[in-house]
């Protein structure tokens, strides 16, 4: 019994994991409190970390051809030092305020974003000051527990990018952001050999849905899909704070 609660909780959250990867908004931020629903979260973060980076090497074929370069000449080391930040805080900043608070950021974003007048705006360029404090705060949230997601649309969904180099751009920078969460990961023992087959057999449905997001994402009119990024962003952000600040 308790093998069939984790594989029906597995099997979905590698599923929404590989979407994610594909382009489609914020859906992989749902596989670790699926996961957390049979294990505690530190551990499903580090069971679903090689996932994600197996999962990204197909992303990262799907999309070679669509970037912003200057978006991740800013976040790359921006969210390298956030990963940093991460380590060195990982016994002292409890998991629920962070998300809250970024949760907040969040929501409140959203919440412009689907409140104000549409208006026809030029597209902005990535500036250097406002990409480091988010990268930073990318970096920082996905060591955490993944959920890089929220941080990482506030800086750049302003920019103006089309969704294949939104997508795109997505999966690169949180490529190389799991990439080097591998070893801060394994050094607090977040990482065991032990779920090596686990690991194989969730990255079968994991990889298979890259292509499937890639799909999505190329068939959803341009309008559509940053409405449903804004909505996803809003409804994880309030679950972020939820989680937090829970009432009663």
């Amino acid at each position: 019994m308790e093998d069939l609660a984790f594989w029906a909780a597995a099997i979905p959250a590698a599923v929404l994991m590989g979407m994610g990867k594909g382009g489609v908004p914020v859906v992989a931020m749902l596989s670790v409190p699926l996961m957390s629903l049979v294990m505690s979260p530190v551990m499903a973060a580090g069971l679903l970390l090689p996932i994600y980076i197996v999962s990204d090497m197909f992303g990262l074929y799907a999309y070679r051809h669509a970037s912003d370069k200057r978006v991740l000449a800013i976040m790359v080391p921006a969210t390298t030092l956030g990963v940093a930040l991460g380590w060195a805080t990982a016994h002292l900043v409890p998991e629920r305020i962070v998300g809250g608070i970024v949760g907040l950021v969040g929501a409140v974003f959203a919440a412009n974003l689907l409140l104000r007048r549409p208006r026809v705006t030029e597209p902005q360029p990535a500036k250097v000051a406002p990409g480091l404090f988010w990268g930073a705060a990318t970096g920082f949230t996905s060591f955490v527990s993944h959920a890089g997601a929220p941080p990482y649309q506030v800086y750049v969904m302003p920019l103006g990018l089309s969704k294949a180099v939104f997508a795109g751009t997505s999966t690169i920078l949180f490529a190389y952001v799991n990439a080097i969460k591998l070893i801060p990961y394994w050094a607090l023992g977040q990482i065991s050999l032990g779920n090596l087959k686990v690991t194989l057999l969730m990255a079968i449905p994991a990889s298979a849905a890259v292509f499937g997001g890639v799909w999505l994402v190329r068939r959803l009119p341009e309008a559509l899909f940053f409405k449903l990024v804004t909505w996803a962003l809003l409804l994880l952000s309030l679950k972020l704070v939820w989680g937090a600040f829970p009432l009663g």
